[in-house]
């Protein structure tokens, strides 16, 4: 049989336990006392890659600085991005905001309840759009994320490794059958809420899982090996030499374009390094003949998801009056210290000045 066939099978009888057990022992976690779409969105966009507790503290500021559409849509990129420092993937900040101004601007700054249209929006992919679908809207949207298909992959035996094509077709396959029938919202968060706080990677609470009866890895005993571990992607290394730029209380900080790793956050003016390129070279082109590069004051390492981060900081002097901005960035100025913490910045680039500035 199947992985699909035995969720046919089993699905009458899954569906009732794991929503009378998401009922009884659900986390009371702030997003879920709220049906209100713009809320349910913004909380599964900084669930991606992000652990709860600390989007718990992110979302309630979040909202409160901008509890509409429309008051997200008409700030400016800068303040979303220094609601956001501490979060990381700041993609997911620009592409909020993007998708923010498109539903003003094609939806009269309402969320459409429609998987088809919030597909078209900046950062929907068919996960998000499942998510906000089903939980605001009550649609019978399907989700899979990390934890959906760990408990499918236990629940229903289904073997294959993460990212194999025929495994994920059987995923959605699965989760489109499952998601038909009451309450389709709280059944794809039970699905969630089982794989982060029962149906675990490591360790499993087996005998706590409200759908243990029907779980077919149990009856085999094959829990520990599904789903098997996905194959580590290669880490790549970024290296950046860093100008610590200063003028009494003034240090130089510069934005950058809106794209790429850090697109549209402050910092200290960076040079990209390749393995063994000279730090002065670089902060020379970056920043023009007249600076003066001194020596390396540091280097702070920081690791990314799939990156090393290195940055070698050193002093710098740069005239007062600052012409065009450097390549890669849209603009740049002298920025007081009681100013920094209303900027958004990275976490890396935080502790870069804090080392190599101080916050005096």
């Amino acid at each position: 049989m199947s992985s699909v066939d035995r969720a046919r099978t089993v699905k009458r009888e899954v569906r009732s336990q794991l929503l009378r057990w998401f009922d009884q022992h659900q986390r009371a976690l702030p997003w879920r006392q709220t049906k209100d779409p713009y809320g349910v969105w913004v909380s599964e966009v900084m669930l991606q890659q992000t652990q709860v507790d600390r989007v718990v503290r992110y979302w309630t500021k979040f909202l409160a600085r901008f509890p509409t559409v429309r008051s997200l849509a008409d700030a400016e990129l800068a303040d979303v991005l220094s609601m956001w420092t501490g979060l990381g993937y700041y993609s997911r900040a620009r592409n909020l905001h993007r998708a923010a101004q498109e539903v003003v601007a094609k939806f009269e700054a309402e969320l459409p309840d429609s998987v088809d249209a919030l597909l078209t929006l900046p950062g929907f992919g068919r996960y998000t759009a499942g998510a906000v679908a089903s939980i605001a809207f009550e649609l019978e949207a399907p989700l899979v994320d990390g934890n959906v298909a760990r408990v499918f992959s236990r629940l229903l035996e289904l073997d294959g490794a993460p990212g194999d094509r025929k495994r994920e077709s059987a995923l959605w396959e699965i989760a489109e059958l499952l998601v038909t029938g009451p309450r389709p919202g709280d059944w794809n968060q039970s699905l969630m809420e089982l794989g982060a706080t029962v149906c675990v990677p490591q360790n499993p609470l087996c005998l706590l899982c409200p759908v243990r009866t029907s779980c077919s890895a149990l009856a085999s005993g094959r829990v520990d090996e599904l789903p098997p571990p996905k194959k580590a992607a290669k880490r790549k290394r970024l290296e950046f030499a860093v100008a610590v730029a200063q003028r009494g209380d003034l240090v130089l900080l510069a934005r950058r374009e809106e794209k790429g790793l850090f697109g549209g956050l402050w910092e200290l003016p960076a040079a990209p390094l390749d393995p063994g390129a000279d730090a002065d070279a670089a902060l020379t082109t970056l920043l023009g003949a007249r600076a003066v590069i001194g020596p390396e004051l540091t280097v702070l390492e920081r690791t990314l998801t799939h990156r090393d981060l290195f940055l070698r900081l050193h002093p710098v002097k740069v005239g007062v009056k600052l012409g065009k901005p450097p390549a890669g960035y849209l603009e740049w100025r002298w920025v007081p210290s009681a100013e920094r913490p209303s900027l958004g910045m990275s976490s890396a680039m935080q502790s870069a000045i804090a080392e190599g500035v101080g916050e005096g």
